[in-house]
Order: structure tokens, then C-alpha cells, then sequence
């Protein structure tokens, strides 16, 4: 094994550490800042190749709303739905699911998925009026 093969193994278990560590779905900014604290010098490229590869493994799924950069979480949750805090921009993942919305959708229309994202303040930014 190389030095640069283990540079990267290292790399890329302390990414994986971040994300299975994290409550939330992460920025690739939140996964750097995490994995900075454990491997010294660790550049963005490096992050992205990292989760991009995870997500080839199909270890890591990757959350779009639209407007902001893409965050990401570990695959194999249950379907779940996101809250975005309007102070901070972290994103939490929102147990269960929006119900019946099956109904919203035109007749003769086949529903295939559908993602939910609530807008507003969290606990920790709390609420000023």
C-alpha cells in the first residue's frame, strides 16, 4: 500500500465519520469543517471526490433544494422529509411524512416520489417574534 493510497483511506474514513456521526443532512462545507478536526491540511476536492465516490457506492444520498448548495446524508434512511432554518441554513431531517398527497396530483397523472422541505427558525436560533 502507498503513502498516498493510505493518505487517502484516512481521508475518506474521517469524511465517512463526519456523515455517519451527523444528525442532519451536511453541506460539503459542514463535512470539511468536521473532517478538518481529524485529518490536518484535508482540501475540498478531496471532500467532493470523497462523497461523490460514496455516493457511487450508493453509501450516501444526495439532497437538492432548489437555490442552495447540495447537502448530503447517509443512504437507506426511511422516506423522510427536511426542515430548513432560515437563520443559520442548516438543514434536519424531519421524521415521517407529508400525508396524502396523492391527492394533489392532476387525474391521469402516475406519482413516482415527491420531497418536502418546511421553511422556518429552529430550536437553536430560536425565535424572536
Amino acid at each position: 500500500m502507498t503513502n498516498a493510497h493510505l493518505r487517502k483511506t484516512k481521508q475518506r474514513a474521517a469524511i465517512r465519520e463526519v456523515l455517519e456521526r451527523a444528525d442532519r443532512p451536511l453541506s460539503v462545507a459542514e463535512v470539511l469543517a468536521g473532517a478538518t478536526l481529524v485529518i490536518d491540511g484535508l482540501g475540498v476536492a478531496t471532500v467532493y471526490r470523497s462523497l461523490a465516490s460514496l455516493q457511487d457506492e450508493g453509501w450516501l444520498e444526495c439532497l437538492e433544494i432548489p437555490g442552495e448548495p447540495a447537502r448530503y446524508e447517509k443512504a437507506g434512511k426511511a422516506h423522510h422529509h427536511h426542515f430548513r432554518c432560515e437563520r443559520c441554513a442548516r438543514v434536519f431531517d424531519i421524521a415521517g411524512c407529508a400525508e396524502d398527497v396523492r391527492h394533489l396530483v392532476p387525474p391521469a397523472f402516475r406519482l413516482n416520489s415527491h420531497a418536502v422541505t418546511l421553511y422556518g427558525v429552529c430550536s437553536m436560533c430560536g425565535d424572536d417574534g
